[in-house]
């Protein structure tokens, strides 16, 4: 998206579809729209910290990702997230990185 679409656009991303005419979604009300929130950050947030990083709601409408060293970035969108997070980690979120799968194995067994 261009920065002029994102300033005069339509401030919901796909990935937070809201009940109306021709898109389904589970998410029919604003409670289970933060419910829906809360577990894509919660998830997300198990993946980064394998690098120490962490993922917060700003100001309800945006997102910021901060390292342990107080270093941020703010975003508008989840989709925006691993690009944000590998250039504050300086290095990539690889899904299939085997010290990653492992990390997480590791994780759920404990």
């Amino acid at each position: 998206m261009c920065s002029l679409c994102g300033i005069l656009g339509c401030d919901d991303h796909w990935t937070n579809a809201i009940a109306r005419p021709g898109v389904y979604t589970r998410n029919h009300d604003s409670q289970s729209r933060r419910a829906e929130s809360a577990r894509r950050i919660k998830a997300a947030n198990e993946i980064l910290s394998y690098r120490r990083l962490k993922l917060d709601i700003w100001q309800s409408r945006s997102y910021v990702v901060s390292s342990p060293t107080g270093a941020s970035s703010v975003f508008e969108a989840l989709s925006h997230l691993w690009p944000e997070a590998e250039a504050l980690s300086g290095r990539g979120f690889d899904p299939l990185d085997e010290g990653l799968l492992s990390w997480m194995e590791e994780r759920t067994r404990s």
